[in-house]
């Protein structure tokens, strides 16, 4: 059999190297992988190894977002990780180096290494670059809210189509510190990929090259017998959550950093993850809170900068070990350093906020938790408002469209999480709309689903349990005074836990959306959000 592929007897007794690509032409943030992954091998072949390339699936969170296609978006990680796991297992490989980009490729190509445990390295296939529209910069996130201006009557037909038509030039992941920006930053923070690679654009020469030397690097840790359990310890997972509430991630951290933990057999809570956040500052100027993107931060110095910064302010682990066979704190004092730069990473006597970019509610309408994205906003001490309650997605944007959504709201969107969306649907088009008609601060929205990386906003997310297993979100009716407090870090509706059992009384589970395919499945076998919304 591998003789029928032309290899030779060198060849066959050479270490064997799963390269997984995610490449195909369903989304931009993966389209332009193939030439990486050839790259991938080559440095594979240099290094004394030979590598065999094999694909996976990846789903485009954007095209699918505000339809009933964003409902695999989650489950598609699993899939992934699933995937490379088999075909990794099956073939006996040696090492892996895994090639991703979008929101769910890259924590599914993380999970199936921490199962493996075989030396691996990440490659990340690069952030898009930023469209221009009026002199200025502008990416997806300005369509979704362009949208809302739409609607608004702020803009017109061809003030929209002139945006959608500038924003993304070409291949490349979300330009700001979106999901997928904030998944390639985590995957540097813990270790699993070349220092700097994170932040290089999809477009950029250097891409190539450090995914060549990726290639060299995984055959460096076979030959030291470096696995991801030498290297996705616990503290590394403190370094990522250090690194992306200072960063101003994506609330998302909050479901993949459990997952791949988890499958690390490394327990991450909510709450770590909040006090981490508490102990950090914001030290970032990133979108969406923010002013720029993964283009800008690469520009002055990438992720090591910001990293060089924690380090030196003794909140990461520099003893960890990473890819390149060195620690953290040996790979950054080879970094090029950037003393002067103070506009997209702010020096350390004077952070964007003392507090990091996420915080975790907790309450009775959140006993398990949900996600607020603070970064780049002054919430100041919460928010008090009567609930306007809505059962999935569809009914929200309806609202906005015919503008019934009003200032002082706090907009419940039920039966969108784990598994009663399924798959936590992402809700872009909804807060893109609300930000765009110019709520975005002036309303409260509060979900069992999840929001896009793009998402700002007052918006909390994950909330758990989930209604569709009676999570109090499920006896919440139109009216109920619900109260958000950033002193206390709370999530309440104003009823007392009697009230809320009575309601609860009366409450049955609605039927599944799916009962059979990976939706029905999934729905079958997925964990709260809480747990990273697991499978296994």
């Amino acid at each position: 059999m591998m003789r029928a592929m032309g290899l030779s007897d060198k060849d066959i007794n050479a270490p064997f190297v799963g390269v997984a690509s995610t490449h195909n032409e369903v989304t931009p943030c993966n389209f332009g992988i193939a030439p990486l992954v050839e790259e991938v091998k080559r440095g594979v072949f240099a290094a004394g190894g030979t590598p065999f390339m094999f694909g996976t699936i990846t789903m485009s969170d954007a095209i699918s977002m505000g339809t009933e296609g964003m409902k695999g978006s989650l489950a598609s990680r699993e899939i992934i990780a699933d995937s490379i796991e088999c075909v990794c297992f099956s073939e006996r490989f040696d090492g892996l180096v895994a090639v991703a980009a979008c929101d769910k490729s890259q924590p599914g190509a993380l999970m199936a290494m921490a199962r493996l445990n075989i030396p691996s390295v990440y490659v990340y296939g690069g952030s898009i670059l930023p469209g221009t529209w009026r002199g200025k910069d502008i990416q997806i996130q300005s369509v979704f809210e362009a949208v809302g201006q739409h609607q608004a009557k702020v803009i017109d037909d061809a003030e929209l189509l002139a945006i959608e038509s500038r924003a993304c030039p070409g291949p490349g992941a979300c330009g700001g510190m979106f999901t997928a920006n904030t998944m390639s930053s985590i995957g540097e923070a813990l270790g699993m990929s070349l220092p700097g690679a994170a932040s290089e654009p999809a477009v950029d020469q250097r891409k190539l090259a450090s995914s060549r030397r990726a290639g060299e690097a995984v055959l460096n840790l076979l030959r030291a017998d470096i696995r991801p359990k030498d290297i996705m310890t616990r503290k590394a997972f403190e370094n990522a959550v250090t690194l992306v509430t200072s960063l101003g991630g994506s609330t998302n951290t909050a479901l993949h950093l459990p997952a791949i933990a988890y499958e690390m057999g490394v327990d991450l809570s909510l709450k770590e993850i909040h006090e981490i956040s508490m102990r950090t500052p914001l030290l970032a100027d990133m979108k969406p809170g923010g002013r720029f993107v993964m283009y800008d931060l690469d520009k002055v110095g990438g992720v090591p900068l910001v990293m060089k910064r924690l380090l030196k302010l003794g909140l990461l682990h520099g003893d960890c070990l990473t890819v390149t066979g060195k620690t953290i704190a040996e790979n950054l004092a080879a970094w090029p350093d950037n003393p002067d730069e103070k506009t997209v990473v702010a020096q350390i006597n004077k952070p964007l906020s003392r507090t990091g970019g996420l915080v975790i509610l907790f309450g009775n309408l959140a006993p398990e938790g949900g996600v607020l994205k603070v970064a780049g906003h002054q919430f100041g001490k919460g928010f008090t408002g009567p609930a306007k309650v809505f059962n999935q997605e569809e009914a929200v944007m309806e609202a906005l469209k015919r503008r019934s959504i009003k200032a002082g709201d706090v907009i419940i969107i039920r039966y969108e999480g784990p598994r009663g969306g399924p798959g936590m649907r992402e809700m872009l088009a909804v807060t893109g709309a609300i930000v765009g008609q110019g709520l975005g601060d002036k309303v409260c929205l509060i979900t069992d689903g999840r929001f896009s990386g793009a998402t700002h906003g007052f918006t909390i997310g994950h909330v758990g349990p989930e209604a569709f297993v009676g999570g109090p979100i499920a006896a919440v009716r139109d009216g109920d005074e619900i109260e958000v407090n950033l002193t206390k870090f709370e999530l309440n509706v104003k009823l007392t836990k009697e009230q809320i059992a009575d309601r609860l009384k009366g409450w049955k589970p609605p039927k599944p959306h799916y009962t059979s395919g990976f939706l029905g499945k999934y729905t079958r076998l997925v964990q709260p959000a809480a747990r990273g919304a697991v499978t296994g």
